[in-house]
């Protein structure tokens, strides 16, 4: 493995990296981000602001969908209902 890692030149390894790091914001960070703002806002959100949502949905719909099991949004209840 050394032998292999001293033969691959340092630009090879930058390409690598900014590879993983455009990757990773694709998949991990925008769209947990995106997450997070549809939960704050979906309520209030203008018709201009949903639009532009629904398109950075489709945008980044891989790293959604891999969140999607982990993350649950649905409102809160109104509590405990007690038989009438």
């Amino acid at each position: 493995m050394p032998a292999l890692l001293s033969e691959i030149s340092s630009e090879t390894l930058l390409v690598l990296g900014l590879y993983l790091a455009i990757a990773g914001a694709y998949l991990v960070v925008v769209p947990l981000a995106l997450y997070f703002w549809m939960h704050r806002r979906w309520n209030v959100m203008g018709k201009i602001e949903r639009t532009g949502v629904y398109g950075l949905v489709f945008l980044f719909f891989p790293g959604l969908i891999l969140f999607a099991p982990f993350l649950n949004f649905r409102m809160a209840g109104q509590g405990e209902v007690r038989p009438g």
